[in-house]
């Protein structure tokens, strides 16, 4: 994170006595990156953060992948994958269906209704994006509120859970890095502050704004972690609620940022897709395309030109708006577009043409770009288009 933040309430000198009104001390943790080297917070707990009294097995969604292979561009449906007979009993967390996967980030998409268990993932951070609905987020830092269009950023091993609000569902398209998820480089000084020609600053960043007491005993967490070289589930029991914070401060935090808040960066020609970057994790970014003015050079075809992605491939995730690159694909709400790296992609056929004069997009997407061929996890295969990567030559192959 960016900046300093305090909450609750903390002593004058880190790692001195905390104690409280009635004489009890606080039981101080330490939660940070990198070992001791990078940016952490420092909470004051009512009980002991590392008692448990039971550990069992969490049987985890299917998480296996299938290889792109052979080798092409897909569409998955993803409003296809949860019918509103499953909303009320679906949760954000155990109800997630894994779309691609790779050694460096996961991507899965769930709509739910029902409140969360008590949630934990020690593998890295998550970037949720809220494609619509509303929902509470717990935190051990504290709660946030997630509204449509809000990310919300969950540092690798805060415990949380997600309760959705109002009448509709929460529709989550959920990011799960196998590293921490930062602003880019570029944008940062180098002490950390989101510079002038960022995108958006440290005012757009919301984090928790008061501690989250909670009583409970026997208090159930689920914890995501590797083992064996696999992803799996451990459900721990602890025996005071994990929400006893009574003040923490520190720069590593949850926080919400809305797409809406994101300054589009444009030119004169189209700008190539680095410019549309909001965040990135270990050998993956996330960018955005929001509604914007685009190229105003007299002779500029606002839509992409045809790329090959010899090093990524590219996952665009349409939230809104209409796609002028895509028209004519079926593409639509709540597709996900793969484009692999190994084959050149560009706008649908006539999109080119159509787009020359053309002043504005209304176009609402998040993109993900990796840097390790992603696979298809049973999500994919449960919703795929097996006609879109014909759609460009206008045919489906003779065999």
């Amino acid at each position: 994170m960016a900046y300093y933040r305090q909450l609750g309430v903390v002593p004058p000198k880190r790692h001195t006595q905390h104690r409280g009104p009635e004489g009890n001390l606080y039981f101080e943790e330490l939660m940070g990156e990198e070992g001791f080297s990078s940016d952490s917070s420092l909470l004051y707990h009512r009980n002991i953060p590392s008692a448990i009294v039971d550990a069992t097995v969490w049987k985890l969604r299917d998480q296996s992948t299938t290889p792109n292979h052979p080798l092409k561009p897909r569409h998955l449906k993803l409003h296809d994958l949860f019918p509103a007979s499953s909303w009320t009993q679906t949760d954000v967390v155990t109800g997630r269906r894994l779309i691609l996967g790779n050694a460096d980030v996961r991507i899965s998409y769930v709509v739910a209704a029902a409140p969360s268990p008590l949630y934990r993932n020690s593998l890295g951070d998550e970037m949720v994006y809220i494609e619509s609905g509303e929902a509470i987020v717990e935190t051990v830092f504290g709660a946030l509120r997630a509204r449509e269009g809000d990310y919300v950023l969950l540092p690798m091993s805060t415990t949380h859970r997600w309760i959705p609000q109002g009448a509709d569902p929460l529709r989550a398209y959920t990011i799960e890095g196998n590293s921490h998820i930062v602003p880019p480089k570029r944008y940062l000084s180098r002490f950390g502050q989101l510079l002038e020609n960022a995108p958006f600053c440290e005012r757009d960043l919301h984090g928790p704004t008061d501690p989250l007491l909670t009583e409970g005993t026997d208090v159930e967490v689920l914890v995501k972690h590797r083992a064996g070289g696999r992803i799996v589930g451990t459900r721990m029991v602890y025996p005071d609620h994990p929400f006893d914070v009574v003040g923490w401060d520190g720069c590593l935090y949850p926080y919400t940022f809305n797409i809406a808040d994101y300054e589009p960066i444009t030119g004169r020609v189209h700008q190539p897709p680095p410019a549309h970057q909001a965040f990135e994790g270990h050998n993956f970014v996330i960018c955005n395309f929001v509604p914007r003015k685009v190229d105003y050079h007299p002779l500029s075809i606002p839509v992409p030109y045809y790329h090959s992605n010899v090093d990524s491939d590219e996952i665009m995730f349409y939230c809104g708006g209409d796609y002028e690159a895509r028209k004519g694909s079926g593409i639509g709400q709540g597709s996900i577009s793969i484009h692999p790296g190994g084959h050149a992609h560009g706008p649908q056929p006539g999109a080119y043409e159509r787009s020359i004069g053309v002043e504005f997009f209304d176009e609402l997407a998040v993109m993900v770009d990796t840097f390790r061929p992603l696979e298809l996890g049973e999500g994919a295969l449960a919703c795929e288009d097996p006609g879109y990567a014909w759609t460009w030559a206008g045919r489906r192959p003779a065999s």
